[in-house]
């Protein structure tokens, strides 16, 4: 199990680029390996907010582009219509979110290469093979 555990983290950090922590065989079991996991899960939640960020600002760069709109309004994100009740204005976000769903879809595959490695696959989620104790 814990030769798994070790090839899967070092499989993750390679595919993120990210720079293993390097620990003896004997010192990467129980804590070491939690360690490991936790730098990995840091690291990886900076990069995924790095990568919003990065796709907020390319999809308001692409709105933006094609039609004339205020940046600093459309930062702020939905605009709410005062005429209407709290529950109307919510039932026109959700249709939104709806009509949006497949250009969205489409928009973020475009920008997918500057924020996702590049797809591995390294057995460790298969069962039975190279077992270790724990």
């Amino acid at each position: 199990m814990n030769r798994r555990l070790r090839t899967a983290i070092s499989d993750l950090s390679t595919s993120w680029e990210v720079e293993p922590m390097h620990e003896s065989k004997e010192e990467a079991r129980g804590d070491a390996l939690v360690d490991q996991l936790c730098y990995l899960g840091a690291t990886l939640r900076d990069r995924v907010r790095d990568a919003l960020q990065v796709g907020v600002k390319q999809a308001m760069v692409v709105v933006c582009s094609g039609f004339s709109y205020d940046m600093e309004v459309v930062s702020h994100g939905f605009v709410t219509d005062i005429s209407k009740t709290n529950a109307e204005n919510e039932e026109r976000l959700h249709a939104l979110i709806d009509d949006a769903e497949v250009p969205g879809e489409r928009l973020a595959k475009l920008f997918e290469p500057e924020v996702l490695p590049p797809e591995t696959s390294s057995g460790a989620g298969e069962g039975g093979e190279d077992r270790d104790a724990d």
